[in-house]
């Protein structure tokens, strides 16, 4: 490539495989492929990976296809399943549910959203709920799935999907991927971080006595966050006075019956349960509250109530909620656990790995690191963290459960002066207000708000200028058209089956 900045980066290290190393690998292969930027990642295979990060949101699938991957690939070799929603059971009062889907809910009824509308058929004592204008909802429920983009003209064409992946698949393909445009992975375990006199990383050191020096260096190294938090000091900002939860049971089983297009997220006594199916297994775990419960009891809950023969674990995994006071320090960038860590409730672990790396190149460097590219990269994914936990948060503080000391406390907590914010102005008109590039768009706060029984107090007075009677006829008319034509939609699994059937899973002895 011709020089035009002398000062270019010339090397990428990233410490660390799994998940969060090999997406930004493959990101950074497929940009700087053929520009004679190096890019080397370090792993060993002594370290285990988390490997439960396994449900993604609808961004996701931006990833793949700004690499090239085509999506019938990912999902064959990944064991993919399609994931439509994640249904939430027992949260706001023990036997009730709801639904956070992906898409549009409803349409605008002439210039006015359509929840504003729904709010006033619901003054005017409306019998429907929200999410039975929801595609992507009333798809989960019945257990039915097609792309939005195979139902044009159709009500269906609205919703959106994500994908239910298997974590440690991912991993794999994406260093095919990575490799293939000219990665470079170094097997060994980093011991030692050796700084410029300048306070820049110069390299690391092997267990081996191996160096591998570099320009820029990735953080993918998980919780132990070698670089970022031990070498450079970065600082971890708590949240787990606001979110209980601080360690997982999980465990992966054998499929039972048609896997359901969604992620399913059941409160327990003192935390949450989750249900994940793949094509070829479902991953299961509890999150929990140590305080709370032991991990005995934690894993004797899991395993009563799971379904199917357990094939691997069950495995405790303790985490911390917070994130760094800043995510790039000097010439380093933490991304994923490195960097932080929120619970899996909302499924955006894989995402913020994606987007971490996303900002990173928006914003990249060269030798220089010039202060103002890392403070807006450190505002912007400070932003996304923030915003994934005040919505998190919200699950728990608008509960109605008080039947254990988990949920009292959890209701108890001092919320963030953003989120109590957001909350007081929804309770008004249900407004919302606007961030730069949200992570959560306006459908995804009101049905987790509904859905948790947080209404406003009024509709916005402007909805008024549309006549009553055009609001009730369009809601009477759309919702059962809407059921009908997920009724006639093949069900999940044989969608799967016929579209993108998964090669049959070897599994290790």
């Amino acid at each position: 490539m011709t020089d035009t900045n002398p000062n270019a980066i010339r090397k990428i290290v990233i410490v660390g495989g799994g998940s969060a190393g090999w997406i930004c690998a493959a990101m950074a292969s497929h940009y700087f492929h053929k520009t004679g930027v190096a890019v080397e990642l370090i792993e060993s295979e002594e370290i285990g990976t988390i490997g439960v990060g396994e449900s993604t949101i609808p961004p996701f699938l931006q990833l793949i296809r700004s690499l090239g991957i085509d999506e019938q690939d990912f999902i064959q070799k990944t064991q993919a399943s399609f994931k439509l929603a994640i249904r939430f059971e027992n949260w706001r009062e023990k036997g009730e549910a709801y639904y956070h889907p992906f898409g549009q809910i409803g349409g605008p009824i002439g210039p006015h959203e359509f929840y504003q509308c729904w709010l006033r058929a619901k003054a005017n004592g409306h019998a429907s709920s929200l999410q039975d204008f929801a595609p992507a909802t009333v798809m989960a429920d019945q257990g039915k799935f097609v792309p939005p983009a195979r139902a044009q003209r159709t009500l269906l064409s609205g919703a959106a999907y994500a994908l239910h992946v298997d974590a440690k698949l991912v991993a794999a393909y994406l260093r095919d991927f990575a490799e293939t445009r000219g990665v470079t992975r170094i097997e060994g375990i980093v011991t030692d971080v050796v700084i410029r006199p300048d306070g820049l990383v110069e390299k690391v050191i092997l267990k081996d006595g191996r160096e591998v020096a570099g320009d820029l260096f990735i953080d993918c190294s998980g919780f132990r966050s070698l670089l970022v938090g031990q070498a450079l000091g970065e600082a971890f900002v708590d949240w787990s006075d606001l979110l209980l939860c601080d360690r997982a049971v999980a465990a992966q089983t054998e499929n039972r019956g048609d896997p359901h297009p969604y992620t399913l997220s059941q409160a327990q006594d003192a935390g949450w349960r989750w249900r994940i199916p793949l094509q070829h297994r479902a991953g299961n775990g509890y999150a929990y509250s140590h305080r709370h419960l032991s991990d005995d009891e934690a894993v004797a809950t899991l395993l009563s109530q799971i379904q199917g023969d357990v094939l691997l674990g069950p495995t405790i995994i303790p985490f911390k909620t917070g994130r760094r006071e800043r995510f790039w320090s000097k010439n380093c960038v933490a991304i994923g656990l490195a960097g932080g860590f929120i619970e899996p409730l909302e499924s955006t672990a894989l995402h913020l790995i994606y987007r971490g790396m996303d900002f990173l190149l928006r914003f990249f460097p060269d030798r220089d690191f010039a202060p103002a590219l890392a403070a807006e990269y450190n505002r912007r994914v400070t932003g996304d963290y923030e915003e994934i936990r005040d919505f998190i948060v919200l699950h728990y503080c608008a509960s109605q459960r008080d039947d254990t000391p988990f949920w009292r406390d959890a209701r108890a907590v001092t919320l963030p002066d953003s989120l109590k914010a957001r909350i007081e102005l929804f309770r008004e008109t249900a407004a919302l207000p606007d961030g730069i590039d949200d992570m959560f768009r306006a459908p995804s706060w009101q049905s987790v708000m509904e859905g948790m029984g947080v209404r406003p107090r009024r509709y916005q007075q402007l909805v008024d200028t549309v006549p009553y009677a055009v609001i009730a006829q369009t809601l009477d008319q759309s919702a059962p058209v809407l059921k009908a034509q997920v009724a006639g939609l093949p069900s999940h699994g044989a969608f799967l089956a016929q579209h993108c059937p998964a090669a049959p899973f070897k599994r290790s002895a």
